[in-house]
This record gives C-alpha cells, structure tokens and sequence, in this order.
C-alpha cells in the first residue's frame, strides 16, 4: 500500500445546499480542507483529489430508477421537498448529490488501486437515504452506493461499516439488513429522536442475521462511556469478520456542543477513535480504510473535529503546532451516570451478537 492519505474535496459539494437557515451547511467541508492548507497537511503523505460527479448507473446500485426520476424533476423545479419535510428540494441537488457519490467512488478507486491506503470524503457519510426515498437531510446513500461499487467493480465479499454519527445509520442498515454486511452503529437512542431506529435487538435476517449491529446510547454519554462501548464491540467483530475494507461514517454530532444531539464527546474521542480505526485497518485490511463525513451541525466543531481525525490517520504533523494543540477541546469533568447503562447494553449485545460470530 502507498501510505497515501487522499482528502476528497470539490467546490461542488457546496452545492449541496438546502438553504441558509436549514443545520446542514456543506461549508464546513470547504472549511475543513482550507485548515488543513493552513495546517501544511498536505504533502507526499496526505494529498487532495478532486472528484467527479456519479453517473446514474451508479446511483442505480442501490437506488430504484423511480426515486432517481423523481429527484432529477424536483432539483429542476427547486421547490418542495424530497421527503417528510426535512430535505427541501432546491434547484441543483440532483447534480450535488451526484458529486458528493462521485466522492466516494474516486476514493473506492484511489485506495483499491494502490494509489492511496486510505481516504476522507467529508461530503460523505449521508446514511439515512432509503432504496426509494430521501431522509434526514440525505438524498443519496453514498455509504450504500460505494459498498455496492466495490463489490461490483472489485469483488469484495467482506465490507466493515462503522457509524460514530449521533443518529442510527437506518438507511443503510434496511439497504443491507438481509446481507453479511457487517455494519455496526453507536448512536443516541430514546422517545423521540430521530430516527427513532437502532435497537440493540435489530440485528438482522437471514443471511444477514448477527450482521447489523447497534448500539444504542441514552443522553449525555461522555467520552469515557462511549469509548468503553466502542472498545468492547468494535474491534473484537472486526477482527473477526477481517473486512476486505473499512468504511467509517465519520458524523460528528455527537459532540457535547452539538445543538441537534445530546450525547457528550469531545475531541478526545474522535482522536482515539480515527487512531483505533486505523490501526485496524493496517492490521486486518491491509490498511484500506474510507471514511465519510456525516452529521455535524457547529460548524467550528466539525471542523476541529475532522482535522483532528485527519491529522491522526495521515500521520502528517502539522508545521504549526501551536494552532493545531488549539483545536482540541479542554478536559472536562465526567459524570459517568449512563456507565452502568451502556455497560448493561454492552453485555446484552454480546450475548446477542458474539455467539453468531463465534467469538
């Protein structure tokens, strides 16, 4: 492998746009790639690539053509909405959405073709689009369209997802539910949040049975907690399952400061998140590791945070020290009063999950 860490970035991206007041604003990519300018990330071992859109035979992997139809006619009328109410249709997003695929695609072919070990699309990570609608601010499912890409055009049998987004990856859990696609989810879990999916008890069927794996958090899990959940379940069906690759929906909503989510993570965990993912990259898949963006909705924040991931899986150490040790948050006093809840979820999906494994 290269040692390459590819950024996917395109000025299209902020095309993917459903109003100025609406909490997605795709500008926190645009931000987080002049941060790293500013940081001197790139160079021999962290370089940018620029993508082109998807074409819609690819968005026919996971998509019906129905949907496809009915997206391309609202982008052109710019008015309405393309689900419930959450995903405005605005003039472009069929060509915006296109792009942020195209993103994943080019990174699919970045890493298996040599050229670069691993790669961040940070318009990426859009979970919650179904087979045949939009949902929660997502038009196409990216994560679903780049799994079938590399199944098609590279054969790959063993795909590991992993979602750190505060809200259940339900679109591409339902698109894979009955496939040993291993996908594992940690997200805030209770009445009435969105999307209101992500039991720990929907671990899938037939062939996929013991293959979608959920962890659900109450509100204000802290980093300590959320760590001990990801310690104990990640790396342990990882390792077993040995992916051909790792995709990680990178959402950083989960973020104490985050207005839409409630859970309490700070820079800390997504440090030693990006660090644990790639380790295991290099020791069960041969360093193959794409990673999306996903939610986020301060935009400093995800900025801070995605850096931060981005620094850690280059290896690239910034020439300004000083500015990049100011993006992490201040340490900050844990109450563990969902330890002991999360730890009894924990022990639950064991005893649900590891047996299907043989672990």
């Amino acid at each position: 492998m290269s040692g390459v860490t590819a950024f996917v970035y395109s000025d299209d991206y902020l095309n993917y746009q459903f109003g100025p007041t609406h909490p997605f604003q795709p500008i926190r990519e645009k931000y987080t790639f002049d941060l790293l300018k500013d940081l001197e990330i790139f160079d021999e071992k962290a370089k940018h690539y620029k993508p082109d859109p998807a074409s819609e035979e690819d968005l026919l992997l996971v998509h019906s053509k129905d949907y496809i139809e009915f997206v391309k006619k609202m982008s052109e009328k710019g008015r309405g909405y393309l689900d419930y109410g959450d995903t405005p249709a605005t003039k472009g997003i069929y060509e915006a959405a296109c792009s942020v695929v195209g993103g994943n695609l080019l990174a699919a072919d970045l890493i298996m073709n040599g050229k670069v070990s691993h790669a961040f699309n940070p318009a990426g990570g859009l979970h919650h689009a179904k087979r045949d609608r939009a949902a929660g601010f997502c038009v196409f499912n990216d994560i679903a369209i780049v799994t079938r890409y590399l199944q098609k055009n590279y054969n790959l049998e063993r795909i590991a997802i992993v979602d750190i987004d505060g809200h259940h990856g339900d679109g591409t859990q339902q698109i894979f539910y009955n496939e040993p696609i291993l996908k594992i989810s940690l997200h805030k879990y209770g009445f009435g949040f969105y999307p209101g999916t992500g039991d720990v008890i929907e671990i899938g069927d037939g062939p996929g049975r013991g293959y979608s794996v959920n962890i659900p958090l109450p509100e204000g899990t802290s980093d300590k907690t959320y760590l001990y959940a990801f310690n104990e379940i990640v790396p342990p069906l990882i390792k077993k399952y040995k992916p051909e690759i790792l995709i990680n929906q990178f959402g950083v909503d989960a973020h104490y400061q985050d207005p839409l989510v409630g859970l309490s993570l700070t820079t800390k965990s997504y440090e030693k998140i990006s660090s644990t993912m790639h380790e295991l990259a290099h020791e069960i898949s041969g360093g193959r590791y794409l990673i999306v963006g996903g939610g986020g909705y301060n935009i400093k924040n995800v900025v801070r945070c995605w850096t931060i991931m981005f620094v850690t899986v280059s290896g690239v150490r910034p020439k300004n020290t000083q500015r990049y040790e100011e993006l992490f948050d201040p340490e900050i006093k844990e109450e563990d009063r969902t330890l002991e809840k999360v730890k009894e979820t924990v022990e639950r999906l064991k005893k649900m999950i590891f047996p299907l494994h043989k672990i």
